[in-house]
């Protein structure tokens, strides 16, 4: 994989966490298909799934410094 692509991989995954994770567009879409009582996980699964794509963009930025 390169670089590049590692590094749009962890940015674009950041933005749909961060989109779930800090607007009510998650919970408005699991209330419409009656899933609601799953509102009270997300956080448990958001905020680590956010930290695995900063570690990604992170890594990616690391492996594309100049040696």
């Amino acid at each position: 994989m390169t670089d590049r692509r590692l590094l749009m991989t962890g940015t674009i995954g950041v933005g749909v966490a961060a989109l779930c994770c800090f607007t009510p567009v998650l919970v408005a879409l699991l209330g419409v298909v009656g899933l609601s009582a799953a509102a009270g996980w997300l956080d448990f699964v958001l905020l680590p799934v956010m930290a695995v794509f900063v570690a990604i963009i992170v890594y990616a930025l690391i492996r594309k410094r100049p040696a």
